[in-house]
């Protein structure tokens, strides 16, 4: 539904910080189903760990929340610029199932649970095959910039 060029039009993010290659499904103001390709040339697993590399824990919920913002970008009708960031307000409920490993595909779902006075909430999870990988409630906002 979204390839990499229009997910680079609609995330600020970059490379090595850019964690959703492709949208797979967009459902306006519900959900998304986004992927994150995971190879062994991402440059944190030259420290996490060396001898047994795995994804972080901190960005699976960052990839989580890319795809999220995705979906609010998609919800609102907007196409953020140079003055709007998109920012975490709060991370609950967190629970870490499955290590991710060079070769994985994590699977992104997110669903709109709650959005008033700009601010988003989201129930999140990744997905590697059928396993769960990670699980959260997302809350972010938007704000505009000087």
């Amino acid at each position: 539904m979204m390839d990499i060029h229009a997910v680079l039009k609609q995330l600020p993010h970059r490379f090595p910080f850019l964690l959703v290659d492709r949208v797979l499904e967009l459902e306006r103001g519900k959900s998304i189903k986004a992927l994150k390709n995971v190879t062994i040339n991402e440059p944190f697993f030259g420290g996490h760990f060396p001898h047994r590399p795995v994804m972080p824990g901190v960005l699976m919920l960052e990839a989580l929340a890319q795809a999220a913002a995705l979906l609010a970008f998609d919800t609102l009708g907007v196409t953020p610029d140079d003055k709007t960031v998109y920012y975490f307000a709060g991370i609950d409920g967190a629970r870490f199932k499955r290590p991710v490993e060079p070769g994985d595909q994590l699977l992104l779902h997110a669903e709109l649970d709650r959005m008033k006075s700009g601010i988003f909430k989201f129930k999140a999870r990744a997905m590697v095959g059928e396993e769960l990988a990670v699980e959260a409630e997302l809350i972010c906002t938007m704000r505009r910039i000087a």
